[in-house]
């Protein structure tokens, strides 16, 4: 319909005479045709132009009366049309102007029902991406955004979420900067050696949590931790405000993974991993207080009987660390999950389980001032041996707050 009406504008139609048409007007003794007019057929569809009849003269309001050239039948009057000017021949603008209209409100239909346009500047960037570095090539930055399947009942990611952020740009700062060998996050020297990294010791602290639809930047670094350790330190921020959200410090050692016995840095491996070293604090202060053993005596809580599932073991074949917080948190009270939030954490990593393991959750609970618990926690095997000890401080929900604004450390000099 478009295409017919816009090709009607520049195209006028003509038709053929009807000298039976009882129509026709004739004026004075002659019979004139005005511009071929019949009557549209009903049953055609397409647009028709109007074309430019020739009304009869009139002087002083009185019809001029034609009269026919001497000479001239009244066959070659009714056969010859009216005389082609410039100004008859120009097309309806009007039913080309509404045919260019009806396109683009047609095509902006179409384009609003895709909606894949971005409504908002922070969704500009790509979360699928594996990010970049930056900062002299010593800072690894990726952008996640919080789906609606990673918040919990008060509307914010959970702390999983979060530790599982840390864990992929941990692995994609390696890929990125040409680290990651065959291995799970390790060094092409290291898989000629079979070795991997675990982690002995973690601290997180959350001022604020994301929620769904938000868009936060997660920066991550590594440093030495003294001979034979590596620290990798975290920083997570809105990516849209800037605001600081997360903070997090490790460290890391060396495992074989044959004999699961831990190993010295060889020497090919530190040659690898020692560019890219920050000379830097952590982003965390040391918690230095001793993490407290746990046991039947002194817990108040237990929640025994858990079991790792298959999707919980990663590549190296024992279950990943970000699990382990989630069993820690299950013999959490309930009052305290469902009015307080956790805002910081130190775990220390003293083995790893398999896929055959059972286990049990311990935590004792204790007042920390201002309405702020704090927890103590064990995670072990049913047989008794330490897997996780962990301490959490937890704060009251709806609380203002002023979290610590950190910051990217420049490399000492």
């Amino acid at each position: 319909m478009v295409a017919t009406a816009a090709t009607s504008a520049f195209f006028p139609i003509t038709f053929s005479p009807d000298s039976s048409d009882s129509k026709n007007k004739r004026l004075g003794n002659g019979s004139t045709n005005l511009g071929g007019i019949s009557k549209p057929s009903a049953s055609s569809g397409s647009l028709q132009v109007k074309a430019n009849a020739q009304a009869p003269p009139k002087i002083n309001g009185t019809t001029v009366v034609m009269t026919p050239v001497e000479g001239l039948k009244d066959e070659d009057a009714v056969s010859s049309p009216p005389p082609r000017t410039f100004i008859n021949q120009l097309p309806d603008w009007s039913m080309l102007l509404a045919a260019i209209t009806t396109i683009f409100l047609a095509a902006e239909k179409q384009w609003m029902m895709l909606d894949w346009k971005p409504r908002r500047s922070d969704m500009l960037i790509d979360p699928f991406g594996i990010g970049r570095i930056v900062q002299d090539g010593l800072v690894f930055r990726q952008n996640f955004s919080i789906r609606s399947y990673e918040i919990g009942v008060d509307r914010t990611a959970s702390i999983e979420t979060l530790m599982n952020h840390l864990q992929e740009t941990a692995i994609n700062h390696c890929k990125t900067a040409g680290l990651l060998g065959d291995g799970f996050g390790a060094t092409p020297g290291m898989c000629k050696k079979n070795l991997i990294w675990v982690v002995t010791r973690m601290q997180v602290v959350v001022d604020r949590y994301p929620t769904w639809g938000d868009v936060v930047q997660v920066d991550t670094w590594v440093s030495a931790s003294g001979k034979n350790g590596m620290r990798r330190d975290w920083l997570v921020s809105n990516s849209e405000t800037g605001e600081i959200l997360t903070r997090a410090t490790s460290v890391w050692v060396m495992m074989n993974k044959l004999t699961r016995r831990l190993s010295k840095i060889p020497e090919e491996v530190r040659g690898e991993i020692e560019p890219h070293f920050m000379d830097c604090d952590p982003i965390v202060a040391e918690d230095s207080r001793k993490l407290v053993k746990l046991d039947d005596s002194t817990a108040e809580y237990v929640r025994k009987g858990l079991t790792p599932r298959w999707s919980d073991l990663d590549v190296n074949q024992h279950v990943n660390n970000v699990k382990y917080i989630g069993w820690i948190l299950e013999s959490t009270p309930l009052q305290i999950v469902e009015n307080h939030e956790l805002c910081s954490m130190t775990l220390e990593y003293r083995r790893e389980c398999g896929r055959d393991s059972v286990l049990q959750s311990l935590t004792a609970v204790s007042e920390a001032g201002e309405g702020e618990i704090e927890c103590q926690h064990l995670l072990r095997l049913e047989e008794g041996s330490e897997i996780v000890r962990g301490r959490t401080q937890w704060r009251p929900k709806n609380a203002e707050r002023y979290g610590k604004m950190g910051r990217i450390p420049a490399q000492s000099a």
